[in-house]
């Protein structure tokens, strides 16, 4: 079975071609970070607008790249939520009218599930039961994955995503977009122990996290000592130091109460070098097994889309034929496969 994954529910443009014997044939991707940077966040009309302009071309390439025609395609995946609804529709009713068009089924795909499931793209794929961390624009959550479609909850964020708050602490700092790696390349040239930082939501039980405090008191440090030396390097260090710490220390409550032997980092923060290397450490010292999908498949991408279609497909799941974009889709609605 060769499915088409179509992925627009933010700010890139994903298409890929997964074939259930042969795994990924091909995908491509397009970013519009540089489109929305002079905004300092993604608008989402000039996001919707994008995906028109680049998905069928991006669907075309990624065709020629796997050798195959529209008429290879057995079924089309496309995200219908979390996300931007007008950027969401885009690939909806692309993916519908594809399908339609071709007459073969089309799945709508939770963009979450997609993240859960990218390190499954890898040679060494992780064993279930697994931890997910997922970490993103959007989304901060820990969730307990027994089998594919088999998702617990176990803590997520009360505010703001560790990725909104790396943008925004990037936006404060005047570092650009998009924040993520722009912290990460300050951070380089800074010190992350120059200035205090709490840990927050660290001191009491539980695996919920809370950013928006710290992006506070990361306001106030800058106001402070803006016009300190190296003060917007040395900030930017203790505030990825803090996010970090925050992350391992709910991590590895997670696996001492679920008594996983296995954690799974995705999302794009998963892409931060620095919480790669903690985590990897972390699991050394405890005794867990660490999977990362490769950084391409971090970010969103079709590939994740078009496999966990796959899944859905060949479990028997089907939809009615409309189009829909679920901006709010929360993971516990997700459908069981068994």
């Amino acid at each position: 079975m060769l499915i088409l994954g179509i992925e627009t529910s933010c700010d890139e443009t994903g298409v890929a071609l997964y074939d259930g014997k042969r795994g990924l044939l091909a995908h491509s991707l397009y970013s519009q970070a540089h489109v929305h940077a002079e905004y300092g966040g993604v608008v989402p009309e000039i996001a919707s607008r994008d995906h028109v302009r680049k998905l069928i071309p991006l669907l075309e390439e990624c065709l020629n790249k796997a050798g195959c025609g529209r008429n290879d395609i057995d079924a089309v995946a496309y995200t219908s939520g979390p996300g931007l609804v007008g950027a969401l529709l885009v690939g909806a009713s692309t993916g519908r009218a594809m399908a339609a068009a071709l007459g073969v089924p089309a799945i709508a795909v939770h963009h979450m599930e997609g993240h859960l499931l990218a390190p499954m793209l890898e040679a060494n794929p992780p064993a279930f039961p697994f931890v997910a961390l997922l970490v993103s624009g959007g989304h901060s959550m820990l969730v307990e994955v027994a089998e594919i479609g088999s998702y617990r909850v176990l803590g997520e964020t009360l505010d703001d995503a560790a990725g909104e708050a790396f943008d925004k602490t990037a936006k404060l700092l005047g570092l650009g977009y998009p924040g993520g790696p722009a912290v990460a390349k300050a951070a380089e040239k800074g010190d992350p122990d120059k200035y205090r930082f709490p840990r927050p939501m660290t001191d009491r039980p539980g695996l919920e996290f809370s950013f928006s405090g710290l992006k506070t008191h990361t306001r106030n440090l800058f106001q402070k000592h803006q016009n300190e030396p190296n003060a917007v390097e040395d900030i930017a260090a203790g505030f990825q130091k803090a996010v970090v710490e925050t992350m391992v220390i709910k991590c590895r409550r997670a696996m001492k109460q679920t008594r996983c032997e296995q954690l799974v980092i995705a999302g794009g923060v998963g892409a931060n070098r620095m919480l790669r290397k903690s985590l990897s450490e972390a699991g050394r010292k405890f005794g867990w097994r660490v999977s990362y999908p490769r950084i391409e498949f971090c970010t969103d991408n079709g590939a994740m889309i078009a496999l966990a279609g796959y899944y859905r497909l060949q479990a028997g799941q089907t939809e009615p034929e409309i189009i829909r974009a679920r901006p709010r889709w929360p993971v516990r609605e997700l459908a069981s496969l068994a």
